[in-house]
């Protein structure tokens, strides 16, 4: 008779396939499923000595999968810094008051690092300046990195460090703010700020690297948050060497639980080509991705490239961070040498200029299996669309944008009701990832799947509800639309006989809940090719 490891019984099993197939049990063996169907066919499989859980009714769905979030290179690098979440600083004081704990911990001249604030959600409801960041010392540089990533605030020091006089011009695709009366207040935007950011690509960044050591335990963190939230799978977009070596050592040493695919920054693809590294290149558990690009700014920062203005700032329409004929040298290149791209672009005219740059690639060289990837692909219309899935790009929206971020969205108007466009996708018959972005959105894909299907922000506002999508199509999404965006739906993604053991179990159905609790619904195990990584 044939023995599996584990023999799980009485769930409530959303396979994922193409069927919508429901299930009560399934089988492990070797860190893959081997069977699933009702109690009675997977139990008749069994002997004396297997173990056999029982589920009690709750739901097993295959192991999410969040195919753009940034696990180590800014998410685990956060968890090393002073957290200055809404969750912890309600006003600049707050932010004040944590930086200095961090500052006392800190030998002077060195840089003091904190995260993850969120302007729109601060009592003065404006960002930080340096004068504010001036408080809390004047012997260390400090960087605070906000929510988006794409800018943040640094002190008078970290100016003077980084040779940044009063009268500097901005770079391409980036700004110095200055104030009413033309000083500079500290705040950066996007290639301003990126100078100050490690991993972003900059070799010449002002902060120091971490060592691997502390990158490695950085994963280790980050590994242990996803997996709470059920997440076995994903892209973490903005990976370079430091990153790649500590992506291995983790792996090395037992301490990565969870399979990552390492999109690399552009800077590095003449490396990836000289070492013939190509997309796909690796393990289960840690592959090779993507080249990963910018042409634009963030959406929650109001940065992105829009082709009409911004409703609350006349004349504005973001920020492009790269020309169109730079943009198309590259993915000529990666195209051309069998690169699959992953281009992070918000506004419509960004998301233009890449679909011109894929699309003449596609036409001077027709490789269709490439799967070029769109981050985010935010603001769309109905030409897009079209070019979107003639040229077989999948776009990578936002998930929980919605929930975090609403307040910001009045900016954006009527065009609300294209942004983050789920249904629009899934109606094109265009196949779509997962993206919570994090840190930039959180990784909660309750709260996603929810926002996903009501469309309402935490404070309840609606959000382009044109966009709603049902639960089965949200979870969908998570599982076998990720796993198609990394050229791995024949091995994950779904629970069926052959494929990875990753899977989630939830103590309630998140398709016969209200969908306004979703969110509520607790994730109590996860597994990973068999192996249990996360129980409450």
């Amino acid at each position: 008779m044939f023995e599996p490891d584990f023999i799980i019984k009485n769930a409530i099993i959303r396979t994922m396939d193409s069927a919508g197939s429901c299930f009560e049990a399934l089988a492990v063996k070797d860190g893959k499923f081997v069977a699933v169907g009702s109690n009675s066919d997977v139990l008749n499989l069994s002997s004396p000595g297997v173990k056999i859980m029982d589920a009690g009714g709750r739901t097993l769905l295959p192991g999410f999968n969040d195919a753009h979030c940034h696990l180590l290179s800014l998410r685990g690098k956060q968890l090393l810094q002073a957290d200055c979440s809404p969750a912890k600083a309600n006003n600049i004081n707050d932010i004040i008051n944590i930086l200095k704990e961090k500052a006392a911990l800190t030998p002077p001249g060195e840089w003091v690092l904190g995260g993850s604030y969120d302007f729109s959600k601060l009592e003065e409801n404006r960002h930080p300046t340096k004068v504010d960041l001036d408080l809390v010392s004047e012997r260390h540089p400090i960087h605070l990195r906000s929510q988006t990533c794409h800018c943040g605030v640094v002190n008078s020091k970290a100016l003077e460090i980084a040779g940044i006089p009063a009268g500097i011009e901005n770079p391409m695709g980036g700004e110095f703010v200055r104030d009413d009366s033309g000083r500079l207040t500290g705040l950066c935007l996007e290639e301003a700020h990126f100078m100050f950011v490690t991993g972003m690509g900059a070799e010449g960044s002002f902060v120091p690297s971490y060592t691997t050591a502390q990158l490695t335990e950085a994963v280790k963190l980050a590994c242990r948050e996803t997996a709470s939230f059920g997440i076995t799978s994903v892209g973490d977009g903005l990976v370079g060497p430091p990153e790649i070596e500590a992506f291995q050592a983790a792996l090395a040493d037992g301490k990565l639980s969870c399979r990552v695919y390492m999109n690399v920054l552009e800077n590095y693809l003449p490396r990836l080509k000289a070492l013939g590294v190509k997309t796909g290149f690796g393990s289960d558990m840690l592959r090779f991705g993507a080249v990963k690009s910018f042409v634009d700014g963030a959406i929650a920062a109001h940065t992105a490239w829009l082709k009409d203005e911004y409703v609350h700032r006349k004349g504005y329409h973001g920020i492009p961070t790269k020309l169109p004929e730079d943009t198309e040298a590259l993915v000529m290149d990666a195209h051309l040498n069998g690169y699959q791209m992953e281009i992070h672009a918000n506004g419509d005219m960004a998301i233009d200029m890449v679909l011109t740059a894929i699309e003449k690639a596609q036409k001077k060289y027709p490789l269709n299996s490439l799967r070029h990837r769109i981050a985010h692909c935010t603001v769309i219309n109905d030409d897009l669309l079209s070019r979107i899935k003639a040229a077989g790009v999948i776009p990578l929206p936002f998930t929980t944008y919605v929930w975090e971020h609403g307040e910001k969205m009045p900016a954006y108007g009527k065009r609300i009701e294209n942004m983050f466009a789920h249904r629009s996708f899934l109606d094109a018959g265009i196949p779509v990832g997962a993206s919570s972005d994090n840190p930039c959105g959180m990784q909660d894909v309750m709260t996603a799947v929810q926002a996903m299907v009501t469309r309402h922000s935490s404070e309840g506002l609606p959000v382009g509800t044109s966009q709603k999508i049902s639960a089965q199509q949200a979870l969908w999404i998570y599982t076998m639309g990720s796993s198609y965006a990394t050229f791995e739906e024949r091995v994950k993604g779904s629970i069926q006989e052959g494929k990875l053991a990753d899977f989630v179990i939830l103590d309630s159905d998140p398709l016969k809940v209200d969908p306004y609790l979703i969110r509520d619904i607790r994730v109590t195990e996860t597994w990973l090719g068999g192996r249990q990584i996360y129980s409450v």
